[in-house]
């Protein structure tokens, strides 16, 4: 075990004491995580970061200290010092690494009591998240979480000694900052010495690491505090952590060698893990094509197959309806799923009509065929195809969904996920990371009829593309990537705009009035007539990075105090009213609904 600092009231920890301890005195501090009263003898178990010891309390030792220890409860903080012998043999616990050793009790200072808490420390019992954020101090004492957070520490600690190592600097970029948004909603901070005038909390230092490329920094990096007003789920927090980077004079295969350096080294010396690198890369277009999304988890398969062409014409009125209108069909095959039920059946469909599909064919391959109730619609020629098009063999299930391209991708990706992990497709398969690249540079808003960015409006179009941005510019593709691990996007990046007619081309077509490019980026735009580095970046989302490395359903179980759903603090019952007289000094009255 690595050697902890001790001092005057320690001298070991919970976790330390081992064999070769044996005869000598030792104090420890803690918390009573267990109390075992034998007939004379006492037992408690004392806990704390680091461990577990046995402690016995003997009323022939030390009789004053036995009757102390008597009145002990659970999650009382103490001190005990004593003398380390062998446990008795058969008494050994081999699931503790102090198990070998116990302390005999002579002195105990009680530093302070507790309650009944209102879960067990000392028992991994499911607790609900409400009442584990309320009381986050106690949930915290409990050794999976303890566990969780040191994991993130040693993420940190590698990833500061790894960019240190490679020559970037770690630079703090402002928390006060302009209002620049970003796609999501700004948390807005008022003034008090200018009234009517807001700061913004930053969603990322995008534009600052730039102006840190221009103003000669070269190699920059931050673990840094984000912050967006959305509407969260498991993977995302109203405030969230991520490692940012930006380099100058490179491309975005500089980008890929750096954080792939980083991710080996981060895997194996906090989770002991080796990567291969570098890592496999996949388009944009082939991941949407595949797994109908651009974060596929390629651990296990289910790939989607296009039958638009074999089932044009068919006699199913809701396939060639989707096809006349410009849709698509597609499907996979699912092993082994000829043998579920029809109530199983029934929840897949309900699944894929929640997601906003009009409804979902299936089709159970057997021997003499595939059986279906909608089978009877479909020639010979179309079932057959089915069948060799998405690779059923006997046994298995095909899953088919005919709308637009986009929400026939959400759907089947959806319930290939779902799958994935009932039928335990990704288990013991460790971590799949895969760089997504050649995204579009612009996405259209149907409902404003106009171009958005695809990631945001920095980043550059690739250099053979940018003929197209008068003619198509739909058809650009962007300088961009994104990093996934297991089905998450866990990093996104992009080589970034240094030509300062390029930048203003890309807000014309995005159709932003000069007075807006003029009150949100003049003091970004005005830095480009100073001279521009060519220059690449990328953030990496800590968070979630360590939920997937620690195993964990949520981000919410690697934060030291997360928010609700709601974006709250049930701890500290945040947000809050204030008083009048803050808002008064804020120059902020608050309008009634």
């Amino acid at each position: 075990m690595k050697e902890i600092f001790t001092h005057h009231m320690r001298t070991h920890t919970c976790g330390e004491l081992r064999v070769a301890h044996i005869g000598t005195r030792a104090t420890l501090c803690g918390w009573v995580h267990r109390r075992r009263d034998h007939g004379g003898l006492i037992f408690i178990d004392l806990r704390d970061r680091w461990g577990l010891t046995q402690v016995v309390f003997n009323p022939q030792i030390a009789p004053g200290t036995h009757t102390a220890a008597e009145g002990l409860r659970n999650e009382y903080v103490i001190a005990v010092a004593g003398t380390v012998r062998e446990r008795p043999e058969g008494t050994e616990n081999p699931k503790l690494a102090t198990g070998a050793v116990e302390m005999v009790a002579e002195e105990l200072t009680v530093f302070s009591r507790s309650q009944p808490p209102p879960f067990s420390i000392e028992i991994d019992e499911e607790v609900g998240e409400e009442v584990r954020l309320k009381y986050r101090y106690l949930d915290l004492r409990r050794p999976a979480l303890q566990q969780a957070l040191e994991l993130r520490h040693r993420v940190m600690i590698e990833t500061r000694n790894y960019f240190d190592s490679n020559g970037f600097l770690e630079i703090e970029t402002p928390i006060l900052t302009k209002s620049t948004p970003e796609g999501a909603r700004d948390y807005l901070v008022p003034s008090r010495t200018q009234p009517g005038s807001f700061f913004a909390l930053p969603q990322s230092p995008q534009l600052l690491k730039q102006l840190l490329m221009i103003g000669g920094m070269e190699r920059y990096f931050q673990i840094c505090k984000c912050f967006r007003d959305e509407d969260l789920r498991a993977d995302r927090q109203p405030e969230f952590t991520q490692i940012d980077m930006e380099m100058s004079f490179v491309r975005e295969e500089d980008i890929f060698s750096v954080v792939e350096g980083l991710m080996a080294r981060v895997f194996k010396a906090a989770a002991g893990v080796e990567l291969a690198i570098p890592f496999p890369r996949m388009t944009h277009e082939e991941a949407l094509d595949r797994f109908g999304t651009d974060k596929p988890d390629c651990r296990f398969g289910l790939e989607l197959k296009d039958m638009t062409e074999l089932l044009r014409g068919t006699a199913f009125k809701s396939f060639d309806s989707a096809i006349v209108a410009g849709g698509r069909v597609k499907g996979m095959a699912v092993p082994g799923g000829g043998s579920f039920s029809r109530s199983k059946l029934d929840e897949l469909t309900r699944m894929a009509v929640q997601c906003g599909a009009k409804g979902l064919a299936w089709f159970k391959v057997r021997a003499d065929g595939l059986e279906s109730p909608i089978a009877k619609f479909f020639n010979a020629g179309q079932l057959s195809g089915m069948r060799q098009g998405l690779g059923g063999a006997e046994g298995d299930l095909l899953l088919l969904v005919a709308d637009r391209l986009a929400m026939v991708n959400a759907c089947l990706s959806m319930i290939r996920c779902h799958l994935g992990r009932e039928l335990s497709l990704m288990e013991q398969k460790g971590f799949n990371l895969l760089w997504v690249i050649d995204f579009p540079l612009f996405v259209y808003n149907e409902e404003e009829k106009r171009f958005e960015s695809e990631h945001h409006p920095f980043t550059a179009p690739r250099d053979e593309d940018i003929q197209l941005l008068e003619s198509n510019p739909l058809a650009v593709r962007s300088s961009s990537y994104d990093l996934v691990l297991n089905g998450y996007e866990i990093a996104s990046g992009s080589v970034r705009i240094h030509d300062e007619a390029l930048q203003h081309t890309i807000f014309r077509l995005l159709k932003l009035d000069e007075n807006i490019i003029r009150e949100r980026f003049g003091f970004f735009l005005e830095a480009f007539r100073y001279g521009v580095p060519p220059h690449a970046g990328i953030a990496i989302g800590l968070d979630r990075l360590v939920m997937i490395m620690a195993g964990r359903e949520s981000i919410r179980e690697v934060i030291g105090f997360p928010k609700t759903q709601k974006a709250s603090c049930l701890m500290t019952g945040s947000p809050s009213p204030v008083s009048p007289e803050q808002l008064k000094e804020l120059s902020i009255k608050i309008v009634e609904e």
